[in-house]
């Protein structure tokens, strides 16, 4: 199998960086570029249960999110991914399942990286035995393998 692009989607919770190791690792196996995605809340498919906000303070916070998410992702390429020929920061907005899905067809990923919980619900994740809702998405609609991390069994 050869992989030159891993896609990591995180969405910068402790547990989803705990695959931060295996991405290193695998980038530095294969020599491969990886592009660490961040997908932000998409708003307006929340808003129809909170009522209408006005687009100027939707944009606001999706600026401000957009940009907290990249500061805090260019913090742990530094460290954690030194070892990797290439990283490639992006943030979008939506879905996760489907932006990360996209994302994988867009950069021809030819592995993604991913935790079995994200931001979830902590002690209620480790007793459960199946994945994370956006995982549980991703791992039904990948086209490229997908390298799976229980963050509760790392350290």
């Amino acid at each position: 199998m050869e992989v030159k692009t891993i896609l990591w989607p995180t969405d910068l919770s402790k547990n989803s960086l705990k695959a931060t190791k295996h991405v290193s690792s695998l980038a530095q196996k294969y020599n491969a570029k990886v592009v660490m995605l961040y997908v932000g809340t998409d708003l307006n498919a929340m808003l129809p249960h909170y009522g209408v906000m006005e687009e100027e303070h939707i944009k606001r916070f999706h600026d401000y999110e957009l940009k907290h998410a990249k500061e805090q992702m260019e913090q742990v390429c530094g460290p954690h991914l030194e070892g990797c020929p290439i990283v490639d920061i992006q943030v979008v907005t939506g879905d996760p399942a489907t932006e990360i899905l996209k994302k994988a067809d867009e950069v021809k990923a030819d592995m993604i990286v991913l935790t079995t919980h994200g931001r979830g619900y902590g002690a209620l994740d480790q007793r459960t035995p199946a994945f994370g809702s956006v995982a549980g998405k991703v791992i039904r609609g990948a086209r490229v393998p997908i390298h799976i991390v229980n963050p509760f069994m790392e350290s």
